[in-house]
């Protein structure tokens, strides 16, 4: 989740002028916060994240280091492979996060039976990366999903409509469980080139190399 900082300058002779900021990472937000907090210059600040609720410099101290212990700064990547002989899909997705100090990446594919079409395999994708992201304990946060698909990412945004049944429950199967998870997503349609990764998760998926890893990066 990214913060914005809003606070009341203050200096002699003048009435309190209102400064906010850029939306910045909440580590960064709160090493804004406390630096004009010392300054003696600032009055009333406040943290407003994403979604509008406001916190006191006090509060934003307490939530980030609860934040710091939970996987958080998320970006996923899906790719749906289908493979129109035996009806069935190919799942991948890349998962990159913070938890604590530390980033990670994780890799996990899936293989899904009754697959109909390639747009239905890369709507079964993305909902398995939201499976995987339950597993992990994501909870009530901002989170950056792409993919090389446009009619999926488009119609979750609701700029396109969707006329077919079958990904309609798609739609509604995703919905529910971004709702579940008080997720805040970002949808950012990206070239099959940088979604290379999950491409070939999906691919070995379909091919029987089933991979579910985890390693930090650098």
């Amino acid at each position: 989740m990214r913060y914005k900082l809003e606070w009341e300058y203050k200096t002699k002779g003048v009435a309190p002028i209102l400064f906010s900021s850029d939306y910045l990472e909440g580590e960064h937000a709160l090493q804004a916060g406390e630096e004009l907090e010392r300054s003696g210059k600032a009055l009333g600040i406040l943290f407003t994240d994403e979604v509008g609720t406001a916190w006191s410099i006090k509060e934003m101290r307490k939530l980030l280091t609860v934040v710091e212990e939970e996987p958080h700064n998320l970006t996923v990547y899906f790719d749906g492979g289908f493979d129109n002989t035996h009806n069935k899909a190919g799942l991948g997705t890349i998962i990159y996060y913070k938890q604590g100090k530390k980033k990670y990446r994780l890799r996990a594919n899936e293989v899904f039976d009754e697959i109909d079409t390639n747009n239905e395999a890369e709507y079964a994708a993305l909902y398995f990366a939201l499976s995987i992201l339950e597993e992990m304990g994501v909870r009530n946060t901002s989170c950056e999903i792409k993919g090389d698909s446009q009619v999926v990412l488009k119609q979750l945004e609701g700029e396109w409509p969707c006329y077919e049944e079958t990904l309609n429950r798609w739609l509604d199967r995703i919905e529910k469980k971004i709702i579940e998870l008080g997720l805040h997503p970002k949808y950012y349609p990206i070239g099959r080139k940088e979604n290379k990764e999950a491409d070939k998760l999906a691919t070995q998926a379909l091919q029987g190399k089933m991979i579910n890893s985890k390693m930090q990066i650098i």
